[in-house]
């Protein structure tokens, strides 16, 4: 039988996706390797494309197969042959493009491969702090290797319009705007009962802000799922504060694959980050039709222009009435049927993959 002719193959490089394909391993992961997972599985149910991931050492086989996307293993970040390993991986995947998300080292090797080897590098990024700046200035040589790597790609992907913007000031590279992808679920009945975090707890997502919440809103229920971020070295006091409120449930990981049964029973989504792109966990609420309060963060003033949800920008006070505003049961339908008719219009994985399919084949 001849081998199977494809019309692309592309190889996507996250570290920390592996948990996600496993579906038992435990390990810490955020938006950006929820993208990827979505990508890659949903890009892979076209048998035109052959794909692939490269991922870190969580003790599985050196290649395995799980829904339709080879996996390879590398070495530990920690060890010294990392990039030799990265680049190894690389080579045995044999792709046409070569995905990677978000602002890291990792990302210039990715780059140099791809220079080398004449192969078609994609990179999107993860955060504000990716597009306006932040990272290369506050990062010497792992900026400046990110730099470069932008400038090597052949098409830069950012999620929303303002980090389009950011990042064409910051360093002269144009990019293209596509919102992160999910597959939404079946309308729920399931009834909401709680007020919801979500989250890692890395210092920018401030959860600290959502125990102090609970405290000053004794009449609801809050449920914190917050897994320790891996630059977390305070998670003990973290817990140790939550355990305090007698109204906040602390959930310290829940899978992947379980977690829309939270958004499901959630009368409101709460953010307290500083600074973000745009969150995956907005896009969770809204395809659960879960209104979403978020005391800074509103990408492109999605929340407002869709209202699916209220932005305090910053102030304290405001944050606190607009939670009352919300838990108000006619305003928390009306915000949660918008919430999901924006998911289903902006967020569908399955119309997403095939805006990246025409790029993907367009562009190598």
């Amino acid at each position: 039988m001849p081998a199977r002719k494809y019309a692309e193959s592309v190889c996507f490089i996250s570290l920390d996706a592996y948990p996600l394909f496993s579906r038992q391993e435990k390990g810490v992961q955020g938006g950006a390797e929820v993208d990827i997972y979505m990508l890659s599985t949903e890009l892979a149910k076209d048998k035109e494309f052959k794909v692939s991931l490269i991922t870190g050492d969580y003790g599985q086989g050196p290649v395995e197969q799980i829904e339709d996307v080879t996996i390879y293993k590398t070495t530990d970040l920690r060890n010294p042959a990392a990039a030799l390993s990265i680049w190894k991986a690389m080579g045995r995947a044999n792709a046409d493009i070569y995905f990677k998300k978000g602002a890291s080292s990792i990302a210039a090797l990715v780059a140099l491969y791809c220079r080398l080897h004449r192969r078609s590098l994609f990179l999107r990024t993860a955060s504000d702090i990716d597009c306006d700046g932040t990272y290369i200035r506050e990062n010497r040589l792992r900026g400046r290797a990110f730099l470069w790597a932008l400038k090597q790609a052949k098409q830069v992907f950012v999620q929303k319009d303002s980090n389009r913007v950011s990042l064409k000031e910051t360093t002269g590279v144009s990019a293209i705007v596509l919102p992160n992808g999910h597959r939404i679920p079946e309308p729920s009945s399931q009834k909401r009962g709680c007020i919801l975090w979500v989250g890692r707890s890395t210092r920018y997502k401030q959860p600290e802000l959502f125990i102090k919440l609970a405290k000053e809103t004794p009449g609801e229920q809050f449920v914190m799922i917050c897994q320790q971020a891996k630059d977390d070295n305070k998670y003990d006091d973290l817990l140790a504060g939550a355990k305090t409120v007698a109204n906040l449930k602390f959930i310290g990981r829940v899978p992947f694959h379980e977690i829309d049964g939270f958004f499901q029973r959630a009368k409101v989504l709460v953010n307290t980050s500083s600074a973000e792109g745009f969150p995956n966990t907005f896009i969770e609420a809204c395809k659960c039709a879960a209104p979403i309060l978020s005391l800074k963060i509103n990408p492109d003033r999605f929340l407002d222009k869709h209202q699916c949800g209220m932005c305090a920008n910053g102030d304290w006070q405001r944050f606190k009435q607009m939670l009352a505003e919300l838990l108000e049961p006619q305003t928390a339908k009306q915000y949660g049927n918008n919430a999901r008719i924006y998911a289903e219009e902006n967020h569908d994985i399955k119309k997403i993959i095939e805006q990246y399919k025409k790029l993907f084949r367009t562009l190598t």
